[in-house]
């Protein structure tokens, strides 16, 4: 417990991050909100006069000469927490500010590299999880079969039938270590997020992590092999088919840790692997048009948005790495039998990421008499026609495409959009089935409430750091902010939080979302939205070295621009 009696150098520390954290409960919103707008409230220009000021809502001043002399007195710290009830009273009898905020669209267009959709012509799709979005019952369909391929074609315990699926365990971008048999989060520094580590259902405790990798740092080679790929140690989980994968490994390591049956890592992750690399084409032949609505969500919208390219005499194409059938049922499912009047071009079966990668590979024809490939040589893509296999070099060549007038949607990173931006300098867009609920939880308030309280804790430290602060205070502060990043992390999932974030970093997953794609959503239908000449501007982030100038400041100084 503490007491600060009059305001000094420490309790000036307290009180910036202070005004920040009631400022954002009492409005019920986040501080880093594209809409934040402060006035007298900068942290870090902060003067004594703006901190005696006393608080008034609607900016209705109302000040006196005793309420100049106020101070913030007999701040505790009850139990080593400040109650948000506390600090927001504390704000209320001290501060004054102004504040504007709003929600996240859940269905907006979000931009990593400025593009204008005036400047493509062309439009390409991936299919699974980009125009065919499905639904929780396939996840249970994959983990269903790759069990079943444990048992009987590995041998393993028949008692493993009665492990299902976990839903809400695992989440996409996750690592897991193959020779200790751990599924970790780790952050785009490559440091690891200590109480987002697993073995099997359990957490690892810290101390253990910390001894065995000598700290939280990743090196790179442990990531991405020596080559890249090969003898890589940690292998990245990073599609949403793999969510089940990651379920069905930690469910069978718990399943062997319980029962102390002794076992290797390294082999029950190629297994699992595999396992469940193996039904693909049991699914595919499972899901017929009739189970359809069983595993496929049908976007009304999609139709829409692809008869709206058509009106607008743009060039859209479709490659996938599924067989036709199984494209055909869905599409026919989702749009209608002449679905194949919307593309130019359609390549099924097109062993993506070779597709983007081979410079010489021929394209073939499927026959749809016969459901075989035809041996004929190809020359021309025709809009009538299905191909297979393939290179994206034979079809810029046959089809005569611009590549910078190009832009193409999947949702595997690495697969569907790195090599054709890097190489061939597509534009890309990513479809992150995941994010509408994302952002859904941002737009709550029990998370705007954590991530206020957070980020004033964390000022307080900063600057406690720099003036001395009592150290029994900090590590009570610091105490406060853990607990408030495990109560923001468990919103978005118990185990491992959110995909995009660590506590303050982005994860590793996020950066390279934010690399290699240009604009993501949660589906090609919230581009309905926009203008087929909008311009996605990218948000100016601020850099560490960088404070906030807003829109307000800048009207009061007869500097921000008007329109001519």
């Amino acid at each position: 417990m503490f007491t600060i009696n009059r305001i000094n150098q420490s309790s000036l520390v307290k009180c910036r991050a202070l005004q920040t954290l009631a400022t954002n409960f009492n409005n019920n919103v986040i501080s880093h909100s594209p809409n934040v707008i402060f006035t007298n409230t900068n942290l870090i220009q902060s003067t004594n006069r703006q901190l005696k000021r006393p608080f008034t809502n609607n900016n209705n001043s109302s000040s006196s000469s005793d309420d100049d002399d106020k101070f913030i007195t007999d701040i505790e710290i009850k139990n080593n927490f400040f109650t948000k009830t506390e600090i927001l009273e504390i704000y209320k009898s001290t501060f004054k500010a102004t504040y504007s905020g709003g929600e996240v669209d859940s269905k907006g267009v979000f931009t990593n590299n400025e593009l204008s959709l005036s400047d493509i012509d062309i439009y390409g799709f991936d299919y699974d999880y980009t125009l065919a979005c499905y639904k929780e019952s396939l996840d249970y369909l994959i983990y269903d079969l790759g069990r079943d391929v444990l048992i009987n074609k590995f041998q393993y315990p028949k008692d493993i039938e009665l492990l299902d699926y976990i839903p809400d365990f695992a989440i996409r971008g996750l690592h897991y270590d193959i020779e200790n048999g751990f599924l970790m989060k780790i952050d785009t520094f490559h440091q690891i997020q200590l109480g987002s580590v697993y073995r099997g259902l359990s957490p690892v405790p810290s101390y253990e992590i910390i001894r065995l990798y000598n700290g939280l740092y990743i090196p790179r080679q442990y990531i991405r092999g020596d080559n890249y790929e090969e003898n890589v140690r940690m292998k990245q989980l990073n599609d949403l088919f793999s969510v089940p994968e990651m379920c069905l490994l930690s469910n069978v390591t718990e399943y062997f840790i319980q029962n102390n049956i002794s076992y290797y890592p390294e082999i029950l992750y190629h297994d699992v692997t595999n396992a469940i690399r193996s039904i693909h084409p049991v699914i595919h032949k499972m899901v017929d048009l009739q189970k359809m609505p069983d595993y496929l969500e049908k976007n009304e919208r999609l139709p829409v948005f692809m008869e709206h390219l058509r009106k607008h005499n743009k060039k859209v194409f479709l490659i996938t790495n599924s067989p036709f059938h199984f494209v055909d049922n869905g599409m026919k499912y989702m749009i209608g039998d002449d679905w194949r009047s919307l593309f130019d071009v359609i390549v099924v079966q097109a062993r993506k990421p070779s597709f983007f990668k081979k410079e010489s590979r021929p394209f073939r024809t499927f026959n749809l008499g016969n459901d075989r490939m035809n041996w004929n040589r190809v020359s021309t893509l025709d809009r009538d026609k299905i191909y297979m296999e393939g290179t994206v070099s034979g079809l810029l060549k046959m089809t005569g495409w611009n590549s910078n007038r190009v832009i193409y949607f999947g949702d595997q990173i690495y697969s569907d959009l790195a090599d054709i931006t890097l190489d061939f300098g597509w534009r890309t867009g990513a479809i992150i089935a995941e994010l509408e609920k994302e952002i859904e939880t941002h737009n709550s308030p029990e998370f705007k409430e954590a991530v206020s309280a957070l980020q004033a804790l964390q000022q307080l430290v900063d600057e406690g750091n720099e003036n001395n602060l009592d150290e029994a205070i900090l590590n009570q502060l610091i105490q406060q902010r853990d607990a408030l990043r495990f109560e923001a992390k468990t919103l978005f999932n118990p185990q491992f939080g959110s995909i995009f974030r660590t506590h303050h970093n982005p994860t590793y997953f996020s950066r390279r979302l934010f690399r290699y794609s240009d604009i993501y959503m949660s589906q090609v239908t919230n581009l309905l939205k926009y203008s087929l000449k909008h311009t996605f501007l990218p948000r100016r982030g601020l850099l560490p070295h960088e404070t906030r100038i807003s829109q307000v400041e800048l009207i009061h100084r007869g500097e921000f621009p008007k329109a001519r």
